[in-house]
């Protein structure tokens, strides 16, 4: 991977993707999703669903003249469709649902950059991004920083802007310069405002809402800017429901008291998000429009729609692929005792992946030492929450269950580590609300995100020992926030990817008639004497 670097943004003057709709409309409507993360078929419940949501989609254009279509990233990793098929069924209905502007998010680059050239090229929307600087790699030319569509004479100005990739994406998989959020967008709009005369600017970002490291949000974003007037987001995940703004505020003041519009649909596809914009509130200028003159909704995405009215077309290109995914999906691999879940920092689901990482790199370790390699007990293990895909539900536990919550070829790896550093990224496990970490391990805090000390078999972690812990290599690489986990020595890594093990461990299980019943306690507590 190339250094990452701080780079004055430079906006090429490009030729406009003017896209003209009939005239004399009086409103625009932006739908928008993000985070929908290969989710095809509705979930247990009916929700989310692409052929559900193309069923919207085409609902709102029949009723709308004028309507934009905005994908804000992570499209793909999530189900065994991809899994399987790499995108090969995400492109194409993406293109078949008909979005006009689209961005990365950070999974998009998970199969590596050739990969992502491949399946990218193909995408028919207006592929946006004006902070990665693809020159000289597989990707270059194929994004442009902005466009502008024109609709009833005015002209409407969308910003592409993506995360910055370090201790998010593997440097096996991605190779960019990145440019600082806030500048390039500040520079982008300033372009967009003052040189193109848009009357609209829109920020489309996979930055995130909430905030849990030292990178940029959506609402620092807004507050540092002037010439923003609308934020379409993803990455974190974020339900910002308008009903509720108590919650997450969708209306943000920038650096000029002026309030911006924010949205973001959560994941999975199971909203979709809808601004209305009556274009002759644009005639005030930048000065006298804010965003309480967008109107903003969440359309949930339901499986109200009969049968017969869904895209026969894009019912037709699943239909083979969807033979393959319920060959595996309903193949029961053992039964759990408790609901468990992936949407929460810690918990049954965190635990016993954690656990189970260590019991697993225990057993390797001592088969190597068995055949006369020199590696010692592992000590602890650690799994970030966000290699947890998927939620597991009380009840059967199937094939597909197991592959769609451990998707990513990450692989189990044993390490050495000084306890300072595994210290140092507890804290900053702590500040995030926890982490999977293995029974042994209690990380003990104030009830507020500050880490006290951490716990290991009953005695306190001694900073200058070192340890030796089992985990996967994309945190071992210092990813996800764990960037002093990148210290460590590496003493074996698996040639497996991690979902073939635990698949075996479930079966395993089930032969002999044992439910899955890990610990539900958690693990990162709050010191009792506080």
């Amino acid at each position: 991977m190339r250094k990452l670097s701080y780079l004055k943004a430079a906006v090429p003057v490009m030729g406009l993707a003017a896209l003209c709709f009939s005239a004399s409309a009086e409103k625009l409507v932006i739908l928008h999703t993000n985070d929908t993360h290969s989710a095809i078929e509705p979930d247990r419940n009916g929700q989310g669903g692409v052929l559900q949501r193309k069923a919207i989609i085409d609902s709102v254009r029949n009723a709308e003249k004028n309507v934009i279509t905005v994908d804000a990233g992570d499209m793909v990793q999530g189900s065994l469709y991809f899994k399987y098929f790499g995108g090969d069924v995400e492109y194409p209905l993406m293109n078949m649902t008909g979005y006009d502007i689209r961005i990365l998010g950070n999974h998009e680059f998970d199969n590596g950059m050739d990969a992502l050239a491949a399946k990218y090229r193909t995408v028919e929307a207006d592929r946006l991004s004006a902070n990665y600087d693809f020159s000289g790699t597989v990707l270059d030319g194929v994004f442009k920083p902005y466009t502008i569509k024109v609709v009833d004479g005015k002209k409407i100005g969308f910003i592409g802007l993506n995360v910055d990739p370090e201790s998010l994406i593997s440097t096996k998989c991605i190779d960019v310069n990145f440019k600082e959020v806030i500048p390039t967008a500040n520079e982008v709009a300033a372009y967009l405002k003052n040189k193109e005369n848009c009357d609209l600017v829109v920020a489309v970002t996979h930055i995130g809402y909430e905030k849990e490291n030292e990178k940029t949000t959506d609402v620092e974003l807004i507050q540092a800017s002037k010439d923003i007037d609308l934020v379409i987001g993803g990455h974190s995940h974020t339900l910002i429901d308008p009903a509720h703004p108590e919650k997450f505020p969708s209306l943000i003041s920038n650096a000029e008291g002026r309030l911006v519009r924010v949205g973001q649909t959560g994941k999975y596809g199971k909203y979709i998000g809808k601004m209305t914009i009556d274009l002759d509130d644009l005639d005030d200028g930048a000065d006298g429009f804010d965003g309480t003159a967008i109107e903003y909704e969440l359309i949930p995405v339901t499986d109200r729609f009969p049968e017969n009215t869904l895209d026969s077309r894009m019912k037709g290109f699943i239909a083979p692929y969807k033979v393959a995914v319920d060959s595996v999906e309903h193949r029961v691999v053992g039964q759990s005792l408790y609901d468990m879940r992936n949407d929460t920092r810690t918990g049954g689901l965190q635990n016993l992946t954690a656990d189970f990482t260590l019991d697993y790199t225990r057993h390797k370790a001592d088969s190597l030492r068995a055949a006369g390699h020199d590696i010692p007990r592992v000590d602890l293990a650690f799994m970030n929450v966000g290699g947890i895909r998927q939620n597991m539900p009380k009840g059967d536990i199937t094939e597909g269950q197991i592959l769609s919550t451990y998707p990513f070829a990450n692989r189990y790896v044993i390490v050495a580590l000084e306890g300072k550093d595994f210290i140092e990224s507890m804290r900053v496990a702590a500040h995030k609300g926890g982490e999977g970490i293995s029974d042994n391990v209690r990380v003990v805090t104030d009830g507020e995100g500050n880490l006290i000390r951490v716990v290991i078999d009953g005695e306190e972690m001694d900073p200058e020992k070192t340890y030796i812990m089992g985990t996967i290599d994309y945190a071992a690489e210092g990813n996800d926030d764990m960037r002093s986990f990148a210290n460590h020595t590496k003493l074996w890594e698996d040639d497996v990817e991690v979902a073939a093990p635990t698949l075996r461990w479930f079966e395993h299980q089930k032969e002999l008639g044992l439910p899955v019943a890990p610990s539900l306690a958690p693990r990162f507590v709050k010191d009792i004497n506080l």
